[in-house]
């Protein structure tokens, strides 16, 4: 097996939603295998407490303890871009959005398509819920795990 075709496997690999792939061809065997390590942000906004003038100041550790308590909804997931590519919310120009603001979806159904090298991929929802937010505007390069949709988990 020559170098070029190793590195189209592993590309074909790397652009593919598996975790592993072997091949076996005139004796000489591959495995490649990927793992998945989910990418989480979390940004924390300082609470200010509410100040009047006739209000009497709170002492520095009450206020130190409710600003390190982040406010989350663990009903919000984000769907995020497995790839780097251009971002399409529908399959040609002339077709509806796959999805809106407040649409259901299930697990399995195509959300978007992002473009990778003149291939087009439809990235599935990984779970049912609603859209609650659209991050990426059509025809848009994303990153890899950069969030393209908020998910309200049903």
């Amino acid at each position: 097996m020559d170098l070029k075709k190793i590195k189209s496997i592993i590309n074909m690999v790397e652009e593919a939603k598996i975790s592993a792939l072997a091949l076996e061809e005139d004796g000489f065997k591959i495995e490649i295998k990927k793992e998945f390590t989910p990418i989480q942000q979390t940004y924390t906004l300082p609470q200010y407490p509410a100040y009047s003038a006739t209000s009497t100041p709170e002492p520095a550790s009450t206020v130190k303890a409710e600003a390190t308590e982040p406010v989350q909804d663990k009903n919000l997931i984000a769907i995020k871009s497995p790839m780097v590519g251009t971002f399409y919310t529908s399959s040609n120009p002339e077709s509806p959005a796959y999805v809106k603001i407040g649409d259901s979806v299930k697990t399995g159904q195509v959300v978007c398509i992002i473009e990778a090298m003149k291939i087009f991929n439809e990235i599935e929802s990984e779970f049912s819920g609603i859209i609650e937010k659209i991050y990426v505007e059509n025809s848009t390069p994303v990153e890899y795990g950069q969030e393209l949709f908020l998910v309200r988990k049903a």
